[in-house]
């Protein structure tokens, strides 16, 4: 359980979060298009809400209206962040069977800009449940040629600041440092995991600045063991040195990170350009040309900054000056946003001063993130990447929901969406080793890891690991049923002696995280063409399956050591044997769960 400070530091935290900047705008958003041709279809335990994409859209807004009368309201799937979604199609399973819905779409040009015109009402009645479980057909096209299978997962992962790597205190028994390497090292060797974003590389612990000028010797110890695991680090450049700070009274974080704009910005620039300046003469230009530099970490949020938009403003401006003179063929970026925020101010700031702008990074949770592709190519930067450098299921620390089969399932889902249009969704993060609220009270608390205090695997590790085992080449899909490409999604891989067919059922609903029985749909896996002689093998990951919150029922706080190694074993992943006829599956599937079917010629 969370102890009293904790509780208090949430609710401090949740209130402080919610204060979005009101600052006047210095542009305005084009006044896009509703969505046509919209259609709501209405199934067992759910409607599905469809349309025809719109130019410019980052993203969609569903409203929903109960009845022929009354107000339109938002679909809330309640994920404590922002509603809007990328793209089509959306699962409504907030709505109560047998009753008659009205559905209307708004396009969103930016994340803030939420009351656009909407579209063309549509209806339809979620379907109350008869007993019979609905099916869903999909159909994989074995034979075809395929194109690259994209893997934003791969780009990067998040963490806690990585001085920790240093650390040697313990929680619930277990070295901070030790376990956070080790959790590190397997993003890398088992999910093929290649950077690391953090923050406070200027934090006090670093000792960045002395009476004597800069000392970047923690700085190299932790860089040193970072590229030693394989990894190498996005340069997250905040918060403010103490020695710096116009206000070292403003803080955040358990840790006591300063977040006040600096007294000098040219004692920023200074700064900046001696450290990027040092790595390029450590680790060499070529080395370094592979790293990301990228300016604060949400200052869009107060809780962050407790400066202007303006200062962050120009606290880009001299960053990104300082990150070029060193070599302008360095990658720097922003705004490192909460809620897919600032955005557009950035690239309208940039566009007008001059700054460059290599990579565009923003936040978000409890949805797939949105398209800011439409913002760079808005305002003449479409060269830019576009890096998701933190993503999630919930915002919110000590939030059971992290550790739930729910979220792992969440992850598939949102890797599958930036598929192909991002350059890297960051997951957010991957140890329990995390302290901004402070350090874990127990083994399982509700931490944002993907692993565990103890290094066990959650859920949302165990979609790594599925993803992971996809192949290079992507398969077409087609599905067809209740709830299909909506509440069940499919991703069809080939390698030179296996098919991987990644399956999954899911709500962003969270009100349903723990189960829905209607929402349960029966799967008829189609392969025409496959091998007949091939066998099939079904890794599951659902509730009571790879599920480490069910499996550590009835453990203490913090587990022994044989406790730890009885629960990795309990809560692993299992393959087990699938009949395969005529190039068919069956399975059930329910919501939430996965399963990674592959097919490969029989041994033996």
């Amino acid at each position: 359980m969370q102890n009293d400070a904790q509780r208090s530091a949430q609710t401090d935290w949740d209130e402080r979060i919610a204060l979005r900047s009101d600052e006047e705008r210095e542009f305005a958003f084009p006044d896009l298009d509703p969505p046509k041709e919209v259609s709501a279809v209405g199934g067992v335990g759910q409607v599905t809400i469809d349309w025809s994409p719109v130019d410019g859209a980052a993203g969609y807004l569903i409203l929903r209206g109960a009845g022929e009368h009354g107000p339109l309201e938002p679909v809330d799937h309640h994920s404590r962040d922002i509603l809007s979604i990328p793209a089509p199609p959306y699962v409504d399973t907030t709505c109560t069977p047998g009753t008659p819905y009205r559905y209307a779409v708004v396009s969103v040009p930016e994340v803030t800009a939420t009351n656009g015109r909407a579209s063309a009402m549509a209806g339809a009645v979620p379907l109350v449940a008869d007993g019979t479980v609905p099916a869903v057909e999909v159909t994989v096209d074995v034979v075809a040629e395929g194109t690259e299978l994209a893997k934003p997962w791969v780009p990067m992962v998040g963490s806690e600041r990585l001085s920790q790597l240093l650390c040697t205190d313990r929680t619930g028994g277990h070295e901070i440092g030790v376990e956070l390497e080790d959790a590190l090292r397997r993003m890398h060797d088992e999910i093929g995991v290649r950077t690391v974003r953090a923050h406070a590389i200027f934090h006090d612990d670093t000792h960045v600045i002395t009476e004597s000028g800069y000392d970047f010797s923690v700085v190299d110890t932790i860089y040193d063991k970072l590229l030693s695991i394989g990894l190498r680090p996005v340069v997250e450049l905040g918060f403010m040195p103490r020695e710096l700070a116009s206000d070292p009274s403003k803080k955040v974080f358990e840790y006591g990170a300063i977040i006040s704009p600096p007294a000098s910005y040219q004692a920023w620039h200074d700064l900046v350009r001696a450290l990027v300046q040092h790595l390029v003469d450590r680790y060499g230009l070529d080395e370094v040309l592979t790293w990301d530099f990228e300016v604060w970490n949400e200052a869009n949020l107060e809780v962050f900054w407790s400066g202007t938009k303006a200062e962050w403003m120009q606290l880009y401006d001299v960053s990104a000056a300082a990150v070029k003179s060193v070599d302008p063929r360095l990658a720097v970026g922003g705004p490192s946003s909460a809620a897919a925020g600032w955005v557009d101010d950035l690239l309208v700031h940039a566009a007008a001063n001059g700054s460059p702008v290599d990579f565009v990074s923003t936040h978000t949770y409890g949805s797939p993130p949105l398209d800011v592709r439409a913002s760079l190519e808005r305002h003449g930067f479409g060269d830019a990447r576009v890096l998701w450098t933190e993503w999630g299921v919930t915002p919110t620390h000590f939030n059971p929901i992290n550790d739930s089969v729910f979220s792992g399932v969440f992850l598939l889902r949102g890797m599958k969406s930036a598929a192909g249009r991002i350059d890297a969704l960051s997951y957010w993060v991957a140890s329990d080793h995390f302290e901004e609220l402070g350090r874990p009270p127990r083994l399982l608390h509700g931490g944002f890891g993907l692993q565990t205090v103890g290094g066990l695997a959650k859920p949302r590790f165990h979609a790594m690991t599925l993803l992971s085992r996809l192949g290079p080449v992507e398969l077409p899909v087609t599905l067809d049923g209740d709830g299909a490409d909506s509440l069940v999604e499919a991703w069809a891989s080939r390698d030179r002696d296996r098919i991987a067919v990644l399956l999954w059922n899911l709500t962003l609903d969270q009100t349903k995280a723990d189960g829905a029985p209607e929402l349960t749909r029966n799967i008829r896996l189609q392969l025409p063409g496959v091998d007949p002689a091939w066998e099939a093998t079904a890794t599951t990951l659902a509730i009571g399956s790879g599920d480490i919150a069910a499996a550590a029922e009835g453990l203490p706080d913090w587990p022994t050591d044989e406790e730890l190694a009885d629960l990795a074993v309990r809560s692993k992943l299992v393959s087990t044997p699938l009949e395969l006829h005529d190039g068919e599956v069956e399975l059930s599937l329910p919501m939430p769960s996965a399963v990674l079917v592959e097919l490969r010629p029989r041994r033996g």
